[in-house]
């Protein structure tokens, strides 16, 4: 059952009906826009994501040892969840810094034995968090679970249930009354 705080936040906060739609990062066009960071800018209502979050993989008896996923959209939740759990953050660049140590995973260093809480902040069609789960499977670290804070429509769960990974969305397109989006093609 989702979190009837989180739905209100996200529908004050962060739900904007625009007069045309826009393009979003999986191609798709909506008028509906959720701006996840907006919604969740401060401390009190990231708490509110962080901690339904944490509940929906807890209760399927899912353990991780770090959260993270793709800079932006996780980087507040993965922070957020760590100061929940008393547990490790993490954030994966899109490409791998160009200097230094050419990471491109910062925060919390991954490899073999790590369980990963995988995030996003709004999910399209899972193609973003995709691209993270291979980054981090590279390093030998499991990802136990997929969360987001807002399912935009009805890819990602098949994706990842192809994968074999759980997936949790805190709230999905029925929970703010939009349309689901539809990936081009």
């Amino acid at each position: 059952m989702a979190d009837a705080a989180l739905i209100d936040i996200i529908k004050q906060r962060g739900l904007r009906k625009l007069d045309q739609p826009i393009e979003l990062a999986s191609g798709a066009m909506s008028s509906d826009f959720v701006d996840v960071k907006v919604a969740l800018c401060r401390w009190a209502d990231l708490q509110v994501a962080c901690r339904a979050i944490v509940q929906q993989v807890r209760e399927a008896g899912i353990e991780f040892d770090a959260a993270g996923g793709m800079t932006m959209g996780a980087d507040s939740l993965a922070v957020g969840i760590a100061a929940e759990t008393s547990g490790q953050w993490f954030s994966v660049r899109k490409e791998p810094k160009k200097r230094g140590t050419k990471q491109q995973i910062e925060g919390t260093p991954l490899g073999p034995g790590n369980r990963v809480l995988l995030l996003e902040d709004a999910t399209t069609t899972g193609g973003s968090t995709e691209k993270a789960y291979e980054v981090i499977r590279d390093t030998g670290a499991e990802v136990v679970a997929v969360a987001t804070v807002i399912d935009r429509g009805d890819t990602a769960r098949r994706r990842f249930e192809a994968l074999g990974v759980p997936y949790f969305p805190a709230l999905t397109y029925t929970d703010l009354g939009i349309d689901p989006v539809v990936p081009p093609g």
